[in-house]
């Protein structure tokens, strides 16, 4: 067979563990030659295609590396138009592709799912810092902005006890908040705000002035997608004919501005933003995409096109693509880490 890889989305730490260990079992295992499409869908949509032979060689020695070998775009949409449908299936033609697969979040899935219109066949592996792909308990890269956000509150931390400030550290996370829920509590902060809870300004106000009688700081983690009760989420931009489409960020300085007036702590926000994605990845994010990797390409060989791998009770495993494609997996609100948050006595701006 003739298989292409690509990453779409949002770069990831474990990406090119992931190539590598798909290319690596596809042509030891399956005797595959394996194409590696550049810039995601991107290099499938243009009036000729965009993509290499991925050798042995080529892939080896990247399992450490962060970002993408092959690049990535979280803008390029094979499905906007029947025109555009129609020259990625021609370039599918040309290049001679047997199956595809694509490495990516919720997005990247929907469209896998969506190119089956055309009869192309796609076996999917889960990408994203955010956690939230259906499904699947835990996604690669995750583990990596983790433990860059918990670092990253613990020197902000350092500065909000030094100047006896109110520090505010937006995360990303999308609709989801598992980032800002296991990185606040590994840092500690004194409040975590989430996307699947509406939080009211009133008990955060009044943690940040019982903190300023005793300890004169506080750190406050919230996700992008978090908002205030009866408020609406807080847009950077919104992006035409993209996968996804609106782009959240700045909620940490929304709510700066309705948390200063009532107290006499200066209050400060810091957006980690795209630093939470790069980066090498850790060593379970390492461990996590080889197993990935592997099984994806099990997946072709074994001829099982549309799954994608996922892991479930901390086993690899696979789902039919059509079940995670436009879905999300958010935070239940009876989850143990959220119980955990409230019996420690973190504010969660209930």
């Amino acid at each position: 067979m003739r298989v292409g890889v690509l990453t779409g989305g949002g770069d990831c730490p474990g990406l090119n563990a992931v190539i590598r260990a798909v290319t690596k079992s596809l042509i030891h295992h399956g005797h595959c030659e394996v194409l590696g499409i550049e810039d995601g869908f991107e290099g499938l949509r243009g009036e000729a295609s965009r993509a290499r032979l991925l050798t042995w060689d080529q892939v080896s020695g990247i399992v450490h590396m962060g970002g993408t070998i092959l690049g990535t775009s979280n803008s390029a949409n094979p499905l906007k138009d029947d025109a555009t449908l129609a020259q990625v299936e021609r370039n599918v033609r040309a290049l001679g592709l047997d199956v595809v697969v694509a490495i990516g979040g919720d997005g990247t899935m929907s469209l896998a799912h969506g190119l089956a219109r055309i009869g192309l066949q796609c076996v999917g592996v889960p990408k994203t810092i955010d956690n939230d792909i259906a499904l699947c308990e835990r996604s690669f890269g995750f583990d990596t902005a983790v433990a860059t956000a918990t670092d990253a509150m613990r020197r902000i931390e350092s500065t909000a006890y030094s100047h006896h400030r109110v520090m505010i550290v937006e995360t990303m996370g999308r609709h989801a908040g598992w980032l800002a829920l296991e990185s606040g509590i590994a840092a500690a902060a004194d409040v975590i705000l989430l996307p699947e809870i509406d939080y009211d300004l009133q008990p955060i106000i009044e943690r940040c002035r019982r903190r300023e009688q005793r300890q004169r700081y506080t750190v406050i983690c919230i996700g992008e997608g978090a908002k205030e009760r009866g408020a609406g989420l807080t847009v950077r931009e919104q992006v035409a004919h993209s996968p996804d489409p609106v782009r959240l960020g700045g909620v940490g300085h929304v709510l700066r501005q309705r948390l200063q007036p009532h107290l006499q702590s200066e209050v400060r926000t810091t957006v980690l933003g795209h630093v939470q994605r790069g980066g090498d990845p850790t060593a379970f994010d390492r461990v996590l995409a080889t197993r990935f990797g592997h099984r994806a390409a099990q997946l072709v060989i074994d001829g099982q096109f549309g799954h994608m791998v996922t892991l479930q009770g901390g086993h690899i495993a696979s789902v039919p693509i059509a079940q995670v494609a436009n879905t999300q997996r958010k935070v239940p609100l009876d989850h143990e880490l959220i119980a955990i948050a409230r019996a420690i006595d973190v504010c969660l701006g209930e």
